[in-house]
């Protein structure tokens, strides 16, 4: 199954396909007793899609067998002892993808000549994304981050790693020769070199950044180094060859302080804006603004879902979950759309935007 979200993948999945691109979602669950409706709502889903392209009359036999298969291998790739909070089944003629969410999705069925894909991408805005590049004298290793979660990614080269005859950086550590390691030229250029593969890694897929080492391997990286020059500095020796526990275990107490931080950055901004009377609040307001592109920031309180349905008036109308024409994932569309005109998507703990309903916005005019 798939986590990692980048812009060049969400191009992908949003390009026209031949009719039918099919869309299943479903809500899932990390833990027992909830868990154990999963398989059967999955199973059930999967054959309401089947049960569509079997009724739809624009969709030829042969393409619809097609589409058949690729949802059955789909659903033998799930694995459902490892959820979260949310499944996406996409299945189109030649090709089918299964993403895991943490970040719970309504259970729907959709055919059309896209992927739904809006899901995918509030999920991804709410997880924050991260990188750890782990630097040592020999080894480079790059690691993707989201809410609660780090996996060694392998992309643009990473792991970088150095061989050389008779180079032992585990003896130089022990003989307390790490330092001058570090001013070798030969290191020097392994380094500059791991920057200049992590400037492409984050031209294709921009995050924040976080780079661990020796307090001598975060020093020679400032002095040769370019993109992570900038990143937030961890001083935790051996990750490079560590494990993905080890490195969430090393940077959480400083994306805990950025989260902080990011929080009351938000507040202010929103408390400027509405003294400047360029403030929006409530999902009602705040998705006329999107819609308009009116919005530069949008603030979503972390788990606000509300479901309403959208008559073609002036105000969206609340609904119950389930209901004719209800837009279950209104706030899912309200921050895609947002995403869409360049606006800056900020998700807060909840019960911060508790007088603006869940979810307020900072508009451009």
């Amino acid at each position: 199954m798939e986590h990692a979200l980048s812009h060049t993948t969400l191009t992908e999945l949003r390009r026209p396909r031949p009719y039918p691109a099919v869309s299943v979602l479903t809500p899932t669950h990390r833990r027992e007793p909830e868990n154990a409706q999963d398989p059967v709502r999955l199973r059930n889903v999967v054959a309401e899609a089947k049960k569509q392209l079997e009724s739809d009359p624009a969709v030829p036999r042969e393409r619809r067998l097609d589409v058949v298969r690729q949802l059955d291998q789909a659903l033998a790739e799930v694995d459902l002892a490892h959820s979260e909070d949310g499944l996406v089944i996409f299945a189109a003629p030649g090709e089918h993808q299964v993403w895991s969410l943490a970040r719970t999705v309504p259970e729907r069925v959709v055919l059309s000549d896209t992927f739904l894909t809006r899901n995918l991408v509030s999920a991804q805005a709410a997880e924050r994304p991260f990188w750890v590049l782990s630097v040592s004298a020999d080894r480079v290793t790059l690691w993707s981050g989201g809410a609660d979660r780090v996996a060694e990614h392998h992309t643009g080269g990473f792991p970088l790693v150095r061989e050389r005859q008779n180079f032992d950086a585990e003896r130089q550590e022990r003989i307390g020769d790490l330092p001058s390691t570090f001013r070798d030229e030969d290191t020097r250029h392994f380094l500059r070199e791991a920057d200049i593969a992590m400037a492409a890694v984050l031209r294709r897929d921009p995050r924040p950044m976080y780079v661990t080492g020796e307090t001598a391997a975060l020093s020679a990286l400032d002095e040769v180094g370019g993109v992570t020059r900038d990143a937030v500095h961890v001083p935790h020796g051996g990750l490079a060859h560590g494990s993905a526990e080890a490195v969430s275990q090393a940077v959480r107490p400083m994306i805990a302080a950025e989260a902080r931080k990011n929080t009351d950055a938000v507040a202010r901004e929103l408390e400027s804006a509405r003294g400047r009377k360029s403030f929006a609040a409530g999902v009602d307001e705040v998705w006329r603004s999107a819609r308009e592109g009116r919005v530069r920031l949008l603030a979503v309180e972390e788990n606000y879902r509300v479901t309403v349905r959208d008559d073609g008036g002036d105000h969206l109308t609340p609904a119950l979950s389930g209901d004719l024409d209800a837009r279950e994932d209104i706030v899912d569309e309200i921050v895609e759309q947002c995403l869409e005109t360049g606006a800056d998507v900020r998700f807060v703990p909840d019960g911060v935007l508790a007088e603006a309903s869940g979810i307020a916005g900072v508009l451009r005019f």
